[in-house]
């Protein structure tokens, strides 16, 4: 599950929670047995990965159905550390789980790298404005068109 950042006292936002949420559903119906959380403390001091098995654990996740990618800073981080687990346990598939505004760029991510992946799209806890759902846009727009033309080149993925 791709990371997304806590709020300022450590608790899982809105965003976060819904992600979570939904890889808890996953593994509740046996689509999931096992759960990455991915993401460092790339937006404050905690780190997205270890907010969001707190928050699994609390719901029903159990401890051992568990792995935590505590280093990526970044999507690209996010898919290429976690398929790195992957290959150390012997897995090769994975559902993804992300918002829906940042399911293309995730996409256009995954397709890149040696597994086979379905995305699906963690429904919103809370109602979205148009303000804040076009700001999500450009700044995946903008992000998309990084990956696109600099990073996908310059950070090199070696699961």
């Amino acid at each position: 599950m791709l990371g997304s950042p806590a709020d300022s006292d450590g608790n899982p936002a809105p965003v976060e929670l819904a992600r979570v949420t939904e890889a808890v559903h996953e593994y509740e119906r046996g689509v999931a047995p096992k759960v990455i959380f991915t993401g460092s403390a790339a937006a404050n001091r905690f780190v997205e990965a270890q907010v969001m098995a707190h928050a699994a654990e609390a719901q029903g996740i159990p401890e051992s159905a568990v792995q935590i990618e505590p280093q990526a800073r970044d999507t690209i981080q996010n898919a290429c550390l976690s398929v790195r687990i992957m290959n150390q346990h012997g897995w090769h598939s994975a559902e993804v789980i992300s918002s829906s505004w940042h399911l293309k760029r995730s996409a256009l991510i995954f397709s890149h790298l040696p597994i086979e992946w379905s995305m699906h799209a963690s429904p919103s806890l809370q109602p979205e404005s148009a303000s804040s759902d076009a700001g999500r846009v450009f700044s995946e727009t903008l992000k998309t068109v990084r990956y696109l033309v600099w990073a996908r080149q310059m950070e090199k993925c070696e699961p």
